[in-house]
């Protein structure tokens, strides 16, 4: 609610990477609707995203997504108290579509518009799936260019424990997917045949960053199963995809875990989130769920929808944004590094 408990209605927009969407939400956790435009089918033709595609593909739909969601959610723009949208972290070509279309509707309107960081936005999704979710709670975000984990302390105030040192957890899987001829996108492909192999087939590595107890790294684990497949290569030996694919997302899997449980027993914490693509992958969910079980730690997760990128989560964040008082100048800029917690100017 807003100030007098008032209704605060958020027009938002995402599209830091090859989605195209916009959602309508009140008071962060009501969905009045969810349009998402995907590129996947574009993108596969390439093996992954080609960020000029992506761009010009956001430049074709952004309006139409915008109006269908006002259109689903029952809505005209003047019903709106404010237009969200993503300005960073994310491919800047991507982002600039986004950021562009929303200033313009703002400038228009004269409707406030507030810049909300994406991985805020994959926090904020628990918050529409489970409606007696409050901070504090540590959160593992896991998508194809992220891996985070962190303490929200509170609405937009967060505590970076640990991030990957190279390669994102859905990037590995993306790279490894590719190399045992699964194709793109690669962690619903690798999710899917593992429940054919053995996770226990292959032993790879589960690497350890030295000065970090949080931190993760991924690369090594991705040249091992390279590694291993120049070698039966090389040796005229066939491999098992299935068998290849499930002991690499054990080793995924253990990491996260791993690492995940040793920032709730460290920082006390009885409430577990994850969020991002990686997110809605069976095998981590199910770790994650027994880890949190034995330790008595609340385990919350959004639903495969929410995991992916998409606009309601995005409106979900901007709300507390907005109660804080937060609105952005047209000057919002898209900012592809930005860092969480990182804030933009505001006016």
């Amino acid at each position: 609610m807003g100030k007098n408990g008032e209704t605060v209605t958020i027009l938002a927009v995402e599209t830091s990477c090859d989605e195209t969407a916009a959602a309508v939400v009140e008071n962060g956790r009501e969905v009045l609707s969810n349009v998402i435009f995907s590129q996947i089918d574009l993108h596969t033709l390439y093996g992954g995203v080609v960020p000029e595609i992506a761009s010009r593909k956001h430049i074709e739909k952004i309006n139409q997504v915008m109006a269908e969601a006002l259109l689903q959610a029952g809505k005209k723009l003047s019903d709106m108290d404010a237009i969200a949208v993503t300005y960073g972290p994310g491919l800047v070509g991507a982002l600039l579509v986004g950021v562009s279309a929303a200033k313009a509707v703002s400038f228009a309107s004269g409707i406030p518009l507030i810049g909300v960081h994406h991985i805020e936005g994959h926090i904020s999704a628990n918050y529409i799936e489970n409606k007696d979710l409050e901070p504090p709670f540590v959160c593992l975000v896991v998508s194809g260019g992220h891996s985070h984990l962190v303490v929200v302390k509170d609405y937009g105030e967060y505590e970076i424990l640990g991030r990957t040192r190279d390669d994102a957890a859905g990037e590995a899987f993306d790279k490894v997917a590719r190399a045992i001829g699964l194709g793109y996108p690669g962690g619903p492909k690798i999710d899917k045949v593992s429940k054919e192999g053995s996770p226990d087939a292959i032993a790879f590595p589960r690497a350890k960053v030295g000065d970090s107890d949080y931190d993760f790294s991924f690369s090594g684990l991705k040249s091992a199963v390279l590694n291993y497949l120049n070698s039966c290569g090389m040796k005229g030996e066939s491999f098992s995809q299935a068998d290849v694919a499930a002991s690499f997302q054990k080793a995924v899997v253990d990491v996260l875990t791993e690492h995940s449980m040793h920032a709730v027993e460290s920082s006390g914490m009885k409430k577990f989130a994850i969020a991002g693509g990686v997110a809605s992958n069976s095998a981590l969910r199910e770790a994650l769920s027994k880890a949190c079980e034995e330790r008595g730690v609340a385990f919350y997760h959004p639903s495969p929808l929410l995991c992916t990128d998409n606009a309601a989560m995005i409106g979900s964040a901007a709300y507390y944004e907005y109660v804080k008082g937060v609105r952005h100048g047209y000057d919002l800029n898209a900012v592809p590094n930005l860092k969480l917690g990182q804030r933009e100017k505001n006016f």
